[in-house]
């Protein structure tokens, strides 16, 4: 078989070692993008995985403790268990003896932290995927300037083969900013999904709370 009539193989990696300095510096910072990117969504699972674990009795035991008026156990339940509904219960029994309306902005001040800790660094995947794609069509843009450049300084000789390739090589850029812009997204969007539940169940928690203090003696 001729060698020149074998079909010749894309292979992206090869695309973009070939696509200039230009084009490998946005690949490279693309990847660092990705790294990122992955290393905050399982940070922040993990986080957010371990703040949704709470034992099934904890309200139950802390309304005993505080119904017989064990305040410093209930307490302590609360500081041995390490979740923002416990740290929430916390400052709201911490309160008791203040009117409800102060230890109910106790516990939403407090609500407040807890979110803010579980929203840390997310809004950095949410700037990834908006930025990501932007970045890879820059270096499609320079790309295919770089490639138009070699036509117009050639007086138009250049071979319509190189020229091609030049442009598709550029074209990789987009591909990956595309391909890292689509992962950071889901991955920020499913955060926001964990994030709400955790959310809810502080709210849930907070009601229990209060009802619990609104309970006639």
């Amino acid at each position: 078989m001729d060698p020149e009539s074998v079909e010749k193989s894309l292979s992206l990696f090869d695309l973009m070692l070939s696509g200039g300095l230009a084009g490998q510096l946005i690949i490279a910072i693309l990847f660092v993008l990705l790294f990122v990117a992955v290393y905050i969504y399982f940070e922040r699972l993990f986080a957010i995985k371990a703040a949704t674990q709470i034992d099934d009795n904890f309200m139950l035991q802390i309304k005993d403790n505080v119904l017989n008026g064990n305040i410093e156990s209930a307490k302590i339940r609360c500081a041995q268990t390490n979740t923002p509904v416990a740290r929430l219960t916390e400052k709201g029994i911490s309160r008791i003896g203040s009117p409800l309306e102060d230890i109910n902005t106790a516990i939403e001040n407090a609500g407040r932290l807890e979110v803010y800790k579980l929203e840390k660094n997310v809004s950095v995947l949410a700037t990834i995927a908006g930025a990501a794609p932007m970045i890879g069509f820059l270096g499609t843009v320079i790309g295919m300037v770089l490639a138009f450049h070699e036509l117009a300084t050639s007086s138009g000789q250049a071979q319509m083969g190189s020229l091609a390739e030049g442009i598709y090589t550029a074209m990789t850029t987009t591909v990956a900013g595309l391909i890292v812009g689509i992962i950071a997204y889901i991955g920020y969007n499913h955060l926001v999904v964990k994030t709400d539940k955790v959310i809810h169940q502080m709210e849930a928690t907070a009601v229990d709370f209060l009802d619990l203090l609104n309970e006639p003696a």
